[in-house]
């Protein structure tokens, strides 16, 4: 019996670790067979930052304002819908489910691309399936195209402006999501080496201006 419970509190600790994971590696050899397996969820300490006290960047709708709905990066073969993110329960912003390796989304509390202010698609590079719809994010070089499709079939194209690659733990909040004075965009996905757990150390952020 007191084998049975050890067992069974084994495995909820193995559950609780891997429902914390972000961005992991489904091919990397660093940490074993929960690093091999683990996938990218929508739990984590900085997927993709903490906006400052949870609020909204973008600032009120404009009532002519089109919801996102599609995000076209052809210089690295992207064209995916993006669905709409909010914030989990400890303030920092969500991330596309697992399940959604190849959808992008759209942070909601900030702006709509080409209103005023920082708006911000988040995409998975990689998970436990292989190569996610923001794999191949690192290749954008300054002047690449990004367009923005609406829910009315209106669009907005970026050009990129320069890229940022920083450590998860020191996500620069203020330049992702702080106010702008015009409209700019924004993609984040995770990037870098594998922490000992399987976990990207670090951000890709893209920066884009129309």
């Amino acid at each position: 019996m007191r084998r049975q419970r050890a067992l069974v509190r084994l495995a909820v600790g193995v559950v609780c670790a891997l429902a914390l994971t972000s961005c992991s590696s489904g091919s990397s050899g660093s940490s074993g067979s929960t690093a091999s397996t683990a996938s990218t969820d929508t739990r984590t300490t900085t997927p993709a930052g903490k906006p400052a006290d949870g609020k909204p960047a973008g600032g009120k709708k404009p009532a002519s304002a089109a919801d996102p709905v599609r995000v076209s990066i052809p210089a690295i073969g992207v064209d995916s819908a993006l669905m709409p993110l909010g914030l989990n329960a400890d303030r920092t912003v969500e991330v596309p489910p697992p399940d959604k390796g190849m959808t992008a989304g759209w942070y909601t509390g900030g702006a709509i691309p080409g209103q005023k202010g920082a708006a911000v698609v988040i995409g998975h590079n990689e998970t436990r399936n292989g190569p996610g719809v923001f794999w191949n994010l690192k290749k954008l070089t300054k002047g690449s195209k990004i367009t923005i499709r609406d829910e009315r079939g209106g669009t907005r194209v970026f050009t990129v402006t320069g890229t940022e690659t920083v450590k998860k733990n020191a996500f620069p909040t203020q330049r992702v999501y702080g106010p702008t004075n015009g409209p700019e965009l924004r993609l984040v996905t995770c990037d870098g080496a594998y922490d000992d757990q399987g976990h990207t150390v670090d951000n890709l952020i893209v920066y884009a201006k129309p």
